[in-house]
């Protein structure tokens, strides 16, 4: 990374997870300035702060990501229960498992996690 590497690349993002054999629907939007906007079916629309132990990592992980090599591609089920995380950033979407968003494996799974409706541990109400 270098100095002129602008903070908030990747950032807004958002990560979506649907399908599966639980039937998920659950969306995230991520700010530059680490507010979350997490909405799961059937449950009310929430926003909180992601703590910085959580966002930190994200956005440094996004800025590891070549966006521009990404094509804007929806997603598509494979398989009966597929469940599909997607991220979306820079006007790109990719499931998770590409290989180009590996960085953002493990910080997408601690947000799904953790940015739950009522917001978790890492997402304090606004």
């Amino acid at each position: 990374m270098t100095e002129s590497t602008p903070v908030g690349v990747g950032l807004p993002m958002t990560v979506s997870r649907t399908g599966g054999f639980a039937g998920f629907d659950d969306q995230i939007l991520v700010a530059a300035d680490g507010v979350a906007t997490v909405s799961s079916r059937g449950k009310e629309t929430v926003r909180c702060k992601l703590d910085p132990t959580l966002l930190t990592p994200l956005a440094a992980a996004a800025q590891q990501v070549d966006w521009a090599s990404l094509t804007m591609v929806k997603p598509s089920v494979r398989h009966p229960d597929d469940m599909i995380i997607a991220v979306t950033a820079n006007g790109k979407v990719a499931r998770l498992e590409d290989p180009k968003l590996k960085p953002l494996v493990a910080p997408v799974g601690k947000l799904l996690t953790e940015a739950k409706t009522p917001p978790g541990d890492l997402c304090k109400p606004l």
